[in-house]
């Protein structure tokens, strides 16, 4: 891979993470690993105002981490690539271990 194609790539990079770096979005993502969701759909579940969960979808959707279809009135979402479940999943793995480390080591260091 050339340089500007390497750069380019951790641009892009950097961006999907800054997109995911938010809780909300993060919730929206574990919704959506179900399936595809309308907007009522996530609202009724996230419990957010409509303003707010447009503007997460919008983030989403500008980084195309999610993608729509319209049918009728209903908008409805989608995850766009699996795969970012996938990475998801193992970002969750990798804090789930540090949890549980930082656990045993609390309790080492209250048997001395």
């Amino acid at each position: 891979m050339d340089k500007q194609m390497e750069e380019k790539i951790f641009q892009m990079h950097a961006e999907v993470c800054k997109s995911m770096a938010n809780p909300t979005r993060l919730k929206i993502m574990n919704l959506l690993r179900e399936g595809e969701k309308s907007v009522e759909e996530l609202l009724e579940n996230l419990k957010l105002p409509k303003a707010n969960l447009s503007q997460h979808l919008s983030v989403l959707r500008q980084r195309h981490i999610v993608s729509t279809r319209r049918a009728g009135l209903n908008i409805y979402y989608k995850v766009a690539n699996p795969k970012m479940i996938r990475a998801c999943d193992i970002l969750r793995e990798v804090l789930l271990e540090q949890l549980k480390e930082s656990g045993q080591l609390s309790a080492m260091a209250k048997r001395r």
